[in-house]
């Protein structure tokens, strides 16, 4: 888009033209059901505004506003926010309905801008608003801007810093969603700047690295997201019904059936060369042709099969030839007509493979050459079609070749193993240095696999010798099955600065290990400790032969526990280890993964066009699945099904989508060759009904250190099935996790040290697979960053949170406005209500459930009818500072410049501090609680003592409905009897002593 500025005058020639088209189901908001809309427009302190529609919940209004541009250039990085307002006229005030803020970078040219739809927002946590409404937005220098009238439209300026209100400053009294995250940001940034200036005053270092300009663009611009894309329900052909269905449609019932042509190409004989050399078997359809391997003359045998799709054969024919593979010219020849191949009707058995004689150059069918091959028409059901060479994958080089099929990988079982070192007996230290100290500092490494952990430093007792060291320690590990390892555990002694002697020994085979399932303890062991093995003279081995040196150690293999692998917000799997534990499960779930569409390009092919070579990875329990790789496609299809067994609902199927790089040729053995991610799906299967099949798009988002980025859609079809149903209500009322957790639990460190463990063997597992699962691919199915920090996850938590709280906010808030009497006819209603509860106590635990379940009643008809997706507006990622996003991708330690870094740690400081204010503001209101009763105020003590000894024959002498009375009569009594002072129990309150008189 070109955008032309007028330097000489303070605005551009260009005006910005929004066009108010009309919206649609807005909240009522007067008491006949109904409001009177208009639309209030902002841009860079200009404020315009619609003419009212009188009592119209779908408003159209289709009117031009017309705006100032000061500098066309900066447009993309300003914001229109455009509020609906309902009209009072009684009161001469104005309801809120709702707010949109669109990005600069929706802004079309004048003859290309359509209309665009955006759901309204809440101005606060706490605003009930519903409806959409819709725009036009572009450039024009043939409209002019309007001046102050009386038809509804009024312009005003508005300074800019009351254009930003922080979230997270104590200041604001308004939680007001994204401004309050944008506010944040731009308060951090100036807090930043200003102690950067500070610094830069008082130090005048040479040496200092000043930021760059780019750094300084880098901190002040947001980047502005539009709202993220939203699901997309689509109607695919499912179970070719397009086609006459045969049998397989029942299992392959998920996806579009895709036929193929498959010609299995088995051996030959009869064929000799002079000189020898090695055979090949070419299959030829048209412009595709796939390749055996090479074989010898000696065993001629390919056994390979290809795949045609139907939708690229232009031939009526299919060739096979068998070449010398150091030779273009064929030795012999086999065609068939395709309109005479068969087709093969499931679940038959594969058609047997037969003897053709071959024909030469010259057509002479004299010889006894022969090849033996079979050839079909079929569809993805086949057998064949995981391992045939497909026809789009041509171009792919053999060794690269392996990488692009289809897969199911199984992740081994894990178990936690627990070793405790209780303690030593006749252990020998090592020779200390002259500066060391002469008693020995025994300690206990264990070691297993890559993983190794030791204890604390023995301390010297009054009770025990120097040989026979205590420590009662104990160790977790992850080990995979088959359990082959070695348990390692070795008694080293420091004998100086960073230098550690080992003394001893243990080797103890995992299969020796006593495997539980409940919490019951193992019975200890003594084990000998061989320490010969580690003195060179021939005297001392011969002196340590007689002492007997052994180590107290229980060791068990805990089967037991679910060893979490995976984020546990995102669990696929909560089942325990031992198999023995394991319940029948309570459902399947299918999945028909049919394609992609709009894929951007992740590579350079040719040095001419963007391409991408895109499969899919799904997870869900141990079953891991990867699809064929679809080469050079923006809009693969895979159009393959996958079935898991579902024992829990309340888990997470993940879906990612990815690139293969092993494809290419140079990269195929590259170690450091990394599929490139597309994006990521995760769905809930407690949010999915029974036996429904949802088809969807689901957009692909990832986050780049330039913002989100909409990578692409990912189709899918799901359905959920139930066993039984009431098996899966009971899976309800049982804990999340297994027995173990909650009988013998582990610690938030322990739990996070041993994922991280997990992750490692299941990566490492699976890169030596066939074709191999990268360790990228792994971490970023298991979410294994899910614990760094962010500045952008830490306020979408925070935001969360206070939408949980706003529930309770809007509760006081509706109380408070009974007790103010704005509305006294309300308030009078609201207290013959109280008043009916409390002379009918029964009636207010009936009535609140009762509430509740007309209320759940009622929202059944408003329930979600897609399962949940990416939300960029909940991750607060459609405004968000490109400093921050470049914090988030950052490696640890940093990779960043000192400036920067510096930067970043004040900005940390500022928001720690807002956090450390609330935590001692709770932690304050907590210790007042603490002191009613704890005498560090007497005189406070006495009266709370005295207080509630009173109290008590009050509430034994009066009944407990007059006293409800009293004290409900008293809080809801009308402003004018009650004074602006705060009450005495909370001034009391207030005055009680805490903690913090004795923080430093």
């Amino acid at each position: 888009m070109t955008m032309s500025t007028n330097n000489n005058s303070n605005h551009s020639k260009e005006k910005l033209v929004v066009e108010v088209v009309a919206a649609h189901n807005l909240m009522p908001k007067n008491s006949e059901g109904s409001s009177s809309p208009f639309v209030e427009v902002e841009f860079e302190n200009q404020r315009l505004r619609t003419q009212v529609k009188y009592k119209d919940l779908n408003p159209i209004w289709n009117e031009k506003l017309v705006f100032h541009i000061k500098d066309v250039a900066d447009l993309p990085y300003r914001t229109i926010e455009a509020n609906v307002f309902n009209e009072r006229r009684s009161s001469n005030s104005r309801n809120f309905l709702g707010k949109v803020r669109v990005s600069g970078t929706n802004i079309a040219k004048e003859g290309e801008e359509v209309p665009q739809l955006y759901t309204l927002d809440k101005r606060s946590l706490f605003s009930h608003i519903r409806g959409e409404i819709s725009f036009k937005l572009y450039l024009s220098t043939r409209e002019e801007v309007k001046e102050v009238g009386a038809n509804g439209i009024v312009s005003s300026s508005i300074s800019a810093p009351s254009a930003l209100a922080s979230g997270f400053s104590k200041k604001s009294k308004k939680l007001q969603g994204p401004n309050s995250t944008m506010a944040a940001n731009h308060q951090l940034v100036q807090e930043t700047k200003q102690t950067q200036q500070n610094q830069n005053n008082n130090h005048h270092s040479k040496n200092v690295d000043q930021p760059s300009p780019s750094e300084v663009i880098l901190m002040n611009k947001p980047i502005l997201i539009n709202t993220g894309p939203q699901l997309k329900e689509t109607q695919p052909q499912l179970g070719g019904e397009s086609l006459k269905k045969d049998k397989a449609s029942s299992t392959y019932d998920l996806v579009e059936q895709m036929q193929y042509l498959y010609v299995r190409v088995v051996k030959s004989k009869g064929i000799s060369l002079f000189g020898g050399g090695d055979l090949v078997a070419e299959v030829k359809v048209g412009n595709y042709r796939g390749i055996t391997k090479r074989v010898g003359l000696n065993n001629v045998e390919w056994g390979q099969v290809f795949a045609f799709s139907k939708d690229c054969i232009q031939s009526s024919m299919v060739e096979i030839f068998v070449k010398d593979s150091s030779k273009d010219d064929f030795l012999g020849r086999v065609w068939f007509d395709l309109n005479e191949v068969p087709k093969r009707a499931l679940p038959d058995s594969q058609l047997a493979p037969q003897w053709y004689r071959m024909e030469d150059k010259k057509g002479d069918k004299s010889k006894t050459w022969k090849v033996m091959l079979s050839i079909w028409f079929g569809t993805q059901a086949d057998e064949a079609f995981a391992e045939a060479w497909h026809s789009k994958s041509a171009n792919v080089n053999f060794d690269g070749f392996c990488s692009i099929k289809s897969k199911v990988y199984l992740s081994p079982r894990l178990w936690y193993l627990r070793v405790s070192i209780i303690e030593a007996q006749d252990i020998v230290p090592g020779k200390k240095g002259p500066a060391m100290i002469s008693f020995p500092e025994l300690f206990v490494k264990v070691q297993v696999g890559n993983h190794v952990l030791r204890t604390r430093i023995a301390q010297p007792s009054s009770l025990r010798s120097l040989s026979n060291p205590y420590w009662n320690d104990e160790m977790m590990f992850v080990v995979a099955e088959p359990i082959d390892d070695y348990l390692l555990v070795f008694v080293e002694d420091k004998i100086g600065p960073g230098r550690d002697e080992v003394v001893g020994r243990v080797l103890l085979p995992m299969t020796a290990i006593e495997k539980r399932t409940d919490e019951k303890p193992v019975v200890s062991r003594w084990f000998n400790i061989d320490n010969n093995h580690f003195n060179n003279a021939a005297e001392e081995s011969k002196m340590m032969t007689r002492f007997g040196s052994r180590i107290h150690l229980r060791v068990s293999l805990d089967g037991g526990y679910h060893v979490l692998d995976e984020a546990t917000m995102y669990s696929s799997d909560l089942k325990p280890t031992d198999k023995r534990l394991w319940k029948p499960h309570i459902g399947v779930l299918e999945m028909g993964i049919l394609g992609a569409t709009g894929l951007m390009p992740m590579k350079i092919k040719e040095g001419k066009k963007g391409s991408s070579d895109a499969y899919c990875v799904a997870k869900y329990g141990h079953k891991w699945i990867r699809t064929r790789t679809v080469v050079d496609s923006l809009s693969p299809k895979w159009n393959e099904q996958y079935t898991w067994e579902v024992y829990d609902p309340c888990t997470v199927v993940t879906i990612g989508v990815f690139d293969n790089s092993r494809i290419n040729k140079n990269l195929a053995n590259n170690p450091g060759a990394r599929d490139s991610r597309i994006g990521k799906v995760r769905i809930r299967l407690s949010t999915l009904e029974f036996d429904r099949v949802y088809n969807h798009s689901y957009p692909l988002l990832m986050l780049h250190t330039s913002g989100v980025k909409k990578m692409g859609e990912l189709h899918l079809a799901i359905r959920f099935t139930c066993a039984n149903m009431a098996n899966m209500m009971h899976m309800y009322t049982m804990p999340l996790l297994p027995k173990m957790h909650f009988v013998n639990p582990l610690s938030v460190n322990q739990l996070e040290t041993l994922r991280y463990q997990a992750m490692n063997v299941v990566a490492s597992r699976f890169s030596r697979a066939e074709p191999q699962l990268g360790r990228e691919v792994v971490e970023y199915m298991l979410d294994h960053d899910s614990h760094m920090w962010s500045m952008r996850r830490s306020k979408a938590n925070f935001f969360r949170l206070m939408n949980v709280l706003s529930r309770l906010v809007a509760m006081g808030r509706f109380v408070e406005l009974m007790r103010s009497w704005n509305k006294p006819a309300y308030s009078a209603l609201f207290v013959a209500f109280f008043l009916l509860l409390v002379a009918f106590p029964e009636l207010i635990i009936p009535m609140i459930l009762l509430y509740t379940a007309f209320l759940g009643l009622w929202r059944y008809k408003s329930r979600p009818r897609q399962p949940p997706h990416m939300d960029i507006r909940l991750s607060q990622a459609e405004s968000v500072y490109a400093d921050e996003l470049d914090e988030e991708f950052d490696s640890f330690p940093t990779s960043r410049s000192a400036e920067v870094v510096r930067m970043r740690y004040d900005r940390l400081r500022s928001v720690a501090g807002r956090i450390q204010t609330v935590v001692r503001d709770m932690a304050t209101q907590g210790e007042r609680f603490q002191a009613l009763l704890s005498w560090r105020d007497p005189r406070a003590t006495f009266l709370f003592s005295i207080f509630c000894l009173i109290a008590a024959i009050v509430f034994y002498a009066v009944p407990i409905r007059v006293v409800v009375v009293l004290l409900g009569l008293y809080v809801l009594r009308p402003p004018r009897f009650r004074s602006k002072l705060p009450c005495q129990p909370l001034s009391f309150f207030r005055r009680l002593p805490t903690m913090a008189d004795s923080l430093l």
